[in-house]
């Protein structure tokens, strides 16, 4: 997307947020006549799902109908930082995804669910026996929050970016399909998912040099893409770092969560989500 028509987007979100940080209560969301207009997206990953960007003004202004599950568990208005895993959390791309969704449907409650935690691994991220995986953090955190947060809304989508950790051996990269499967497995017992769009976002380009199969990282992740319908690619084409050639730059993070939002649009129209709970 072009510097100036991603200017215009963001100004437009602008205008849109207006409104305080403040708590909503559990009674304001999690009553039958709302939960099913109040629609939830799980935030995974590792660090650029988590955001490292830095935090501007447009950042921290609020949407009226766009909320985070923050730290303890409690829905409040979306603002950046939104994850929490470490100190230097920043702009991620969830904010944008939300205020364009919430924009597409004046009917709707958006919640964003953050569960990202820099430097984790697919390795992180299931339970499997095969695998040897039966206590998994982040994964079992984020299967608690995301439960808490069913309590109150519809899952409708997960937001998944990660790979870089698992870029540097063959091994890493071979297994990383059948983790993810494995992940999605976990997850559909776990959370009582039959189906559920997925967006995954390509690690960036700039990577490449840092680690030896990171390109290869991204084909395994199209392929992941590709041989489900109700999984979709955004590309990293033309974004940029912040200078530590790992990270997306705030602009960056801004045009991932525009991807992303049109990237899900898209997919829900083929692909409804299914919960047999």
């Amino acid at each position: 997307m072009k510097t100036h028509h991603l200017t215009l987007l963001l100004l437009g979100l602008l205008i849109l947020s207006c409104s305080s940080g403040k708590s909503i209560t559990t009674e304001g969301i999690g009553n039958s006549d709302s939960k099913e207009n109040f629609h939830l997206y799980l935030l995974m990953g590792q660090s650029n799902m988590a955001g490292r960007g830095k935090v501007q003004s447009i950042d921290t202004l609020t949407h009226p109908r766009v909320y985070m599950l923050d730290k303890n568990l409690n829905w409040k208005l979306a603002r950046d930082p939104m994850h929490f895993d470490k100190p230097v959390a920043g702009v991620g791309l969830g904010l944008t995804f939300g205020k364009i969704m919430a924009d597409a449907d004046n009917n709707i409650k958006i919640g964003l669910i953050p569960t990202a935690v820099g430097g984790s691994s697919i390795n992180h991220w299931y339970q499997d026996s095969l695998f040897q995986q039966t206590n998994a953090y982040p994964y079992n955190d984020m299967i608690k929050r995301a439960e808490e947060a069913m309590t109150h809304g519809t899952l409708k989508g997960i937001l998944w970016h990660q790979g870089e950790s698992d870029s540097n051996t063959e091994l890493e990269m071979k297994s990383y399909k059948q983790k993810f499967e494995a992940m999605l497995d976990s997850m559909k017992q776990d959370l009582g998912i039959e189906s559920i769009p997925i967006v995954m976002g390509e690690i960036g380009y700039f990577f490449y040099p840092k680690a030896t199969y990171a390109e290869q990282i991204n084909g395994v992740i199209a392929e992941i893409a590709a041989s489900q319908q109700c999984i979709g690619l955004v590309t990293s084409e033309n974004l940029n770092h912040k200078g530590d050639s790992t990270h997306f730059d705030s602009e960056s993070y801004h045009a991932l969560g525009i991807r992303y939002a049109a990237k899900m649009q898209e997919i829900q129209s083929e692909c409804s989500a299914i919960l047999i709970k």
